[in-house]
């Protein structure tokens, strides 16, 4: 069975930082691709941040480029979402999600499977 675990969310003032962690077992993390999403209320879910199974490429949404850093460590399972000069605008729903191969994708569908989320609230 694979799980997915987002911890590292809370509640924080405009101009903070926060780091999301995301440990994956069940499958074999290295494998594959990870990406970070998230959705705020009444709106679709979207990409943020992706990277490839051995974290040599990453990729980021324009929206967070600049302040949000996707990073991995394969020797703990775990993914990282380090973000940096928060803005009201970024409380959402945050959620990882593991790929169905070794490269990203910018397209939903190519993940399958996903974390309970953790929320982000930020203050202004």
């Amino acid at each position: 069975q694979v799980q997915l675990i987002e911890s590292g969310g809370g509640l924080v003032q405009a101009g903070g930082s926060l780091t999301l962690s995301c440990t994956v077992s069940g499958r074999t993390f290295a494998d594959y691709a990870m990406g970070w999403f998230r959705q705020a209320p009444g709106k679709e879910r979207k990409l943020l941040a992706a990277i490839t199974a051995v974290g040599r490429q990453t990729y980021t949404s324009n929206s967070v480029s600049g302040r949000f850093t996707i990073s991995r460590d394969n020797a703990k399972n775990t993914l990282y979402l380090q973000m940096d000069s928060l803005k009201a605008e970024d409380t959402a729903v945050y959620y990882c999600a593991s790929g169905r191969t070794a490269t990203y994708s910018e397209s939903i569908s190519a993940y399958v499977y996903w974390g309970q989320g953790t929320q982000v609230t930020v203050s202004s």
